[in-house]
């Protein structure tokens, strides 16, 4: 949901010498709306030619190797089929000066022999040191899966335990900030809550930052599991009140809650921060729509994407074996290829590449997990308090059909005590907005609403009592 930026890193190709050696390790930070991706681009020369492979440190992501390239009148030009990018520089000593471009859009990228750091961004709601609270940073390990997670525990100053609430990021490799788009929304929340009386604990999803383990191959249900490994870690620390410990989730955490908490007697409570209530497959095809509409694109060439998307997702679900499920959709994608959206592509991407970046977005555990998904039966055995929440202007998990949907789920099951809350003018990311587009996230220099943030605390306050 918040995965807008992912898909762009996935491999390089093979280089073509001038000049200079242009072996060794490249550096460099991709900035895409208010994101910051680093990129190592690792050049070896076989005799023949050039091979490379490109590390993205920030995504867990290591040793993808290379695809084409040319290297013509001192331009270093790389085609990136793979995911219909392009990557134009110049090198120049210890440097490559170039551009990224990908679906019609361009991006300075420029690489250095040298490390080089993502810059600094300091949002206005960003707390600052000292806190008026303890924090610590903390491991613990899930040793189901042999992962240690690695996080920051915060909690209040004043004597006797605290009710406790460990924070669920989005979708996408997230460090314990949920940074994205400039913004650490998980930094702001839980500040906020540590300084009204709330320990909360964050971390680093899995393979991303200082976690260990592997990114790529988790789905959800794993990512559940090491949420549970956080509440184990929470009932040794004297400073929480053991009956009192919660998860608030947002995005796909927002659906990894309650699959916590419906087996597990050890969540006294849950928040849903835009959390997902209907079949994800529904959820990905509405919010493809809408975010279309909102952006103006031609309906004809949007409902055709609907369309070849939907297909997709029926044999995904339908699939029991991998091998097959891969033949099934390559076989679909080919037939359907002529209605792949080509806007934006560079011209160097055939109809075959489109058709492997799409079987490539789909072919892996996560999103086959994902799409698959129906959060309804696991919410009817949640039992502890809920409350969910969505900002009225969210283009990526709708408001109302979902808190709608959430809210049924629950009452079907028996759960009476439910609280659910449309927040106006709130995107995704509960920020006051304009149009709730993705496009605007980094645009706006509110991180988290006051207003979504004093519901959150309110409401949990209330159940520590």
């Amino acid at each position: 949901m918040k995965q807008l930026i992912l898909s762009l890193i996935i491999s390089l190709a093979t280089l073509s010498a001038w000049g200079q050696d242009i072996t060794g390790q490249w550096n460099g930070v991709l900035k895409v709306q208010g994101t910051q991706l680093r990129l190592v681009l690792n050049i070896t020369n076989t005799g023949a030619g050039y091979n490379a492979t490109l590390d993205s440190p920030d995504q867990g992501a290591k040793d993808i190797p290379a695809t084409s390239t040319s290297f013509e009148n001192k331009v270093l030009t790389v085609v990136i089929a793979t995911i219909g990018a392009e990557y134009e520089g110049t090198p120049d000593n210890d440097s490559i000066v170039g551009t990224f471009k990908q679906m019609g859009q361009s991006f300075p990228l420029n690489l250095s022999r040298k490390t080089v750091e993502k810059e600094k961004i300091v949002r206005p709601q960003e707390p600052v040191k000292p806190y008026p609270y303890n924090e610590e940073e903390v491991f613990f390990e899930n040793t189901m899966d042999g992962v240690t997670l690695a996080g920051t525990f915060t909690y209040p100053k004043t004597k006797g335990t605290s009710p406790a609430v460990i924070l669920i990021s989005g979708s996408g490799a997230q460090n314990r900030d949920e940074e994205l788009m400039g913004h650490k929304p998980f930094l702001v929340l839980s500040d906020y809550l540590t300084r009204n009386g709330i320990a909360v604990l964050r971390f680093d999803d899995r393979g991303t930052a200082k976690s260990t383990g592997d990114f790529k191959t988790a789905t959800s249900f794993d990512f559940s599991k090491d949420v549970e490994a956080g509440i184990n870690y929470l009932q040794t620390r004297k400073e929480v009140n053991k009956k009192k410990i919660g998860l608030a989730g947002h995005s796909e955490g927002g659906m990894i809650a309650p699959m916590v908490a419906a087996r597990s007697n050890d969540v006294a409570f849950i928040v849903l921060l835009a959390g997902v209530g209907i079949p994800i497959d529904q959820l990905l095809l509405l919010q493809e729509e809408l975010i279309a509409k909102a952006s103006g694109l031609d309906e004809a060439d949007w409902q055709k994407g609907k369309k070849v998307n939907q297909g997709a997702f029926e044999l995904i679900k339908q699939s029991t074996q991998q091998v097959d499920l891969l033949k099934e959709l390559l076989a679909y994608f080919k037939q359907v290829a002529q209605d792949i959206p080509r806007a934006g592509v560079p011209e160097g991407v055939s109809e075959n590449d489109l058709v492997n970046i799409a079987v490539s977005q789909l072919y892996n555990p996560w999103m086959q997990y994902f799409i698959k998904y129906d959060p309804a039966p696991v919410l009817e055995k949640v039992k502890c308090p809920v409350l969910a929440i969505n900002g009225s202007k969210d283009l990526q998990v709708p408001a109302q059909v979902n808190l709608d949907a959430i809210k049924a789920a629950l009452q079907k099951g028996g759960n009476k005590q439910v609280t659910t809350e449309e927040l106006p003018g709130l995107n995704h990311l509960f920020q006051a907005c304009e149009t709730g587009l993705p496009a605007e996230y980094a645009t706006i220099e509110q991180t988290f609403s006051p207003v979504a943030l004093e519901e959150i605390g309110r409401w949990i306050t209330a159940q520590a009592k």
